[in-house]
């Protein structure tokens, strides 16, 4: 039996590959690793068999033997442990790549998503337009360091890893904001993630639910 992963039945960002399974996706097929793919509606992730896989009703969960994981950082970690392809193979290689995928989701990630939310709730409350460019700053401030720890090299450390695959998954979330390209280091550095052939595959594949939904 494969491993099988959950992930939206109708994807809220419209196959924008944005949803967090997305990255589970990317890691399963930049290390060869055939998954299976359980589809969940919104009211399914509130339901008892859904919570006894991941408590906070979220995807994606990761169900392979008897190992049963939640969060998408914790899950891309395993693959990447359990399968050559995202992890350096010396101990302090592996340490450099896992380092960058922390800095990925608890450094780079949440002014980026405190942003989008703001952008998506608080756009009609009459501090948004002071609160906006606060916001904006915070990331610019995150994107610059990130542009000045890249250099000139194609990847965050070496080859690339398991770090790389998440703040490529992270940095994406820019979209439609501008700020990405106020750093094109930074932007090349996306693209050469998205050209990869296996997240072309992951890609192709989330997009296919979502237009499998649609024209349902």
């Amino acid at each position: 039996m494969f491993p099988i992963m959950t992930a939206f039945a109708n994807s809220p960002d419209e196959g924008a590959g944005q949803a967090r399974d997305m990255r589970v996706r990317w890691a399963f097929e930049e290390v060869g690793q055939p998954y299976d793919v359980r589809l969940v509606s919104f009211p399914q992730m509130k339901q008892s068999a859904h919570l006894r896989l991941n408590p906070f009703g979220q995807i994606p969960t990761l169900e392979d033997g008897g190992l049963v994981l939640f969060e998408s950082g914790a899950i891309v970690l395993e693959i990447a442990e359990r399968h050559a392809g995202l992890l350096p193979g010396d101990v302090n290689g592996r340490a450099r790549a896992v380092m960058w995928m922390f800095a990925a989701l608890n450094t780079v990630e949440p002014p980026i998503v405190e942003y989008d939310q703001a952008d998506l709730v608080e756009r009609d409350k009459p501090w948004f337009g002071q609160r906006l460019p606060m916001l904006q700053d915070r990331i610019r401030v995150r994107l610059g360091q990130l542009s000045a720890a890249l250099g000139e090299a194609d990847w965050l450390y070496g080859a690339f890893s398991a770090g790389d695959l998440m703040m490529v998954m992270v940095l994406r979330r820019l979209y439609g904001s501008g700020l990405l390209e106020e750093f094109p280091g930074v932007a090349a550095y996306v693209a050469r993630g998205e050209a990869r052939p296996a997240f072309q595959r992951a890609f192709a594949a989330q997009l296919a639910v979502f237009t499998a939904a649609s024209s349902g």
